[in-house]
């Protein structure tokens, strides 16, 4: 297997940077999400590991070897789109058979491979079947059996799970997260959806504009955000932001958001005196760490809509002319109109910078 290193890649179409100075590494064996809004770039990079689309700047190296002149045969590499395409006249047996035969491959070592794939993927029973008697699960399967049997150095998997329903995107992405622990091959996917990428992923390379804002585990990503756009982008429901001024009185630092001030404590405090650039930031404070009735802080906030999901509450809270959305038990069930006294977990809120936007603490 192999690691995956861009150094400084830059992609233009036209006027239009769609990749703007890219460096990252994809470790050996390892399982990186790339994720972003629709434009951002991601899928002209993997198409640039892929060798489907040549760098205007930079390189890419597997492993220590720069590969920006080889073509895609010589990467070894395999790919899943969301797209399946498979060919609709063929069994599955031959979709799978079909890339290796054009290659060369005798019929014996070809059986081997395809035996090995669909036990891997539990579809042998399906080997005789065309696509149109597959569903659209067992049609991905497919997909990825014609990119195992041709055992690549990486994986590339373009939003493969974008055509399921719901509950099958659920199954598919633990089993594509299974089968890549099974098969410890290098593997890039690509996703617009964030739930996708923060179950999935080893590391998640968290793409907009063209650049990669964030480089973590699932954990670093969320916990610790390097600015609005990745906290924004990332958590459902998403983070609640509340411009605030900085006052210092007394020697403590306190954020004045207008219809509520929130004193912090002394070494966040001493973070936001240093490091903010101005007299403004930006309070991030996720749902599930607004406290109903709790220590701390009181801040008096209004219901105006409760969203049950399952185990959970949606609440939605007016503050002054503010608006904050908690996640609660299932249990809390205020009434429309109820005036309640709401509190922030201060061991887990983001300050960010007014002006730049990135995290402050």
């Amino acid at each position: 297997m192999v690691s995956v290193t861009l150094k400084n890649v830059t992609k233009k179409f036209g006027t239009t940077v769609a990749v703007n100075n890219v460096s990252l590494k994809v470790k050996d064996r390892e399982l990186a999400v790339f994720v972003g809004p629709s434009g951002c770039g991601k899928t002209t990079t993997l198409r640039i590991v892929a060798g489907l689309e040549t760098p205007d700047e930079g390189d890419i190296y597997f492993d220590k070897k720069r590969v920006n002149d080889l073509s895609i045969k010589e990467r070894k590499i395999a790919m899943v789109f969301q797209d399946y395409a498979l060919y609709p006249h063929m069994t599955v047996y031959d979709n799978m058979a079909f890339g290796l035969r054009n290659l060369g491959y005798e019929e014996r070592e070809i059986e081997r491979r395809i035996k090995r794939a669909a036990e891997l993927l539990e579809i042998g029973h399906l080997l005789k079947r065309k696509p149109g008697q597959l569903s659209g699960g067992q049609q991905q399967r497919v997909a990825l059996g014609r990119a195992i049997v041709r055992e690549p150095n990486v994986f590339l998997w373009d939003e493969p799970l974008s055509n399921l329903d719901a509950k099958m995107r659920v199954i598919m992405r633990a089993e594509l997260k299974k089968l890549q622990r099974e098969l410890r091959t290098t593997t890039i996917h690509v996703t617009h959806d964030q739930l996708e990428a923060m179950t999935m992923g080893d590391r998640v390379v968290v793409m907009h504009g063209g650049s990669v804002k964030q480089i973590g585990t699932p954990e670093e990503i969320y916990s610790r955000p390097v600015d609005t756009f990745v906290a924004g982008f990332v958590g459902t429901p998403p983070i609640n932001f509340v411009r605030c001024s900085v006052e210092e009185r007394k020697g403590a630092v306190t954020l004045n958001a207008g219809d509520f001030r929130l004193r912090l404590p002394a070494r966040l405090g001493n973070l936001v005196r240093r490091n903010a650039s101005g007299p403004e930031v930006i309070l991030g404070v996720r749902p599930e760490d607004i406290k109903i009735e709790d220590g701390g802080e009181k801040i008096q906030a209004r219901v105006e809509l409760v969203e049950p999901v399952g185990a959970d509450n949606y609440v939605h809270f007016a503050v002054g002319r503010g608006k904050l959305i908690a996640k609660t038990p299932a249990s809390f069930r205020p009434g429309l109109g109820k005036t309640v006294r709401i509190s922030f977990d201060m061991g887990k809120i983001h300050v960010f910078d007014g002006k730049t936007e990135k995290a402050i603490l």
